[in-house]
């Protein structure tokens, strides 16, 4: 394991090079590594690991439309895609990959296919941090570690086509057979990780909540609609509006922030839109921290994960998803974004 400086401290980290496939193919060879659940992060996770060479299995519910969804991607009924049950009593790793609500549905079913020696594999540390509320106790006798991917499973899927991998985080909750270390570390590697840095089950989800509240997805929505209401409310057109408020950053700025960090972006703008960044960006941070301070109490008092459990628990909770991102996709920012998309390049049909 490599000791990294990130900004000054010292962090483990483990990279390909230290622990490539082929290790992470002898470690696993004697295992059956079961994937429970096909959701957002299943099918990436599945693919991955069986264009790596692993002995994987996929258990979802037949007649689904994610059972559907794992024949079409090349599990075979009855040997490589199973009913969940059966596939939890053939797995001897455990690939717990059902939305939270779900976990907490199924977890007697589960825990009593979780026999000595057998692995309990997460992407997220809610089950295990919040289990006065989930209920998810595993038995004593298992492993019980997580390999969380930071991005979604389509992107995970995505960049490993392309030769390339999602960085990840690993933790290990429970070591019962000696052995945990070496088999996260080699399913990090399969699900096609491109390195992974350890973190504990409690950090993990208390950073992966804020994350996606705040800047992944909560707070990156409200500034963007903040931003074209007020240049809408100004006289700016939709198409003029969208672009300086979304389509710079995607296509043109965040690239260069993925490459080589925020200064190297800035360093690429005018000297107009540096003195304006610079000047400005610490009167952000001044107006949101507090925001953000507020998250991070939600979350780590249990507030936010109550909320999820309660709302995603729901009969109707699909139906009142759906209405929500409908009004999302609806409003007129996100239509003129649809028009916008339209209008790049490679979106256009090729001309005769």
């Amino acid at each position: 394991m490599a000791k990294l400086n990130f900004g000054g401290s010292e962090e483990n980290v483990v990279t390909r090079d230290e622990f490539p496939l082929a290790k992470a193919q002898e470690v696993l060879k004697d295992e059956v590594v079961a994937v429970i659940g096909y959701g957002v992060q299943g099918p990436g996770q599945a693919l991955n690991q069986k264009d790596n060479g692993i002995n994987v299995i996929v258990g979802q519910r037949k007649g689904t439309k994610t059972w559907d969804k794992a024949v079409n991607d090349g599990f075979v009924p009855g040997e490589t895609l199973f009913e969940i049950e059966e596939a939890l009593e053939r797995g001897t790793v455990i690939c717990y990959l059902l939305s939270d609500a779900a976990q907490i549905a199924l977890w007697p079913t589960v825990k009593k296919h979780l026999t000595p020696g057998k692995a309990l594999y997460f992407s997220h540390g809610f089950g295990i941090t919040f289990n006065e509320q989930t209920g998810i106790i595993p038995p004593a006798d298992v492993d019980v570690f997580l390999v969380a991917p930071k991005g979604s499973g389509t992107s995970l899927r995505r960049m490993f086509l392309q030769g390339r991998g999602l960085n990840s985080s690993y933790a290990i909750f429970q070591d019962a057979t000696g052995k945990a270390f070496e088999r996260v570390i080699a399913l990090g590697i399969a699900v096609g990780s491109g390195y992974l840095f350890e973190t504990d089950f409690k950090k993990e989800v208390y950073s992966d909540l804020t994350g996606e509240r705040g800047t992944l997805m909560g707070c990156i929505q409200g500034i963007f609609a903040a931003q074209y209401e007020v240049l809408r409310s100004n006289g700016h057109s939709p198409s003029e509006s969208f672009n300086e408020t979304v389509e710079e950053l995607t296509q043109s700025l965040m690239p260069l922030v993925a490459e080589n960090g925020m200064d190297w972006m800035y360093a690429n703008c005018s000297t107009t839109a540096q003195r304006g960044a610079l000047d400005w960006w610490k009167k952000f941070r001044d107006a949101t921290k507090p925001v953000f301070e507020d998250l991070y109490k939600s979350v780590a008092t249990g507030v936010e994960s109550q909320r999820s459990i309660d709302s995603n628990s729901k009969t109707d909770y699909r139906e009142k998803l759906d209405a929500e991102l409908a009004e999302l996709r609806d409003s007129e920012l996100w239509q003129a974004g649809k028009t916008v998309r339209s209008l790049r390049p490679e979106n256009q049909a090729v001309e005769a």
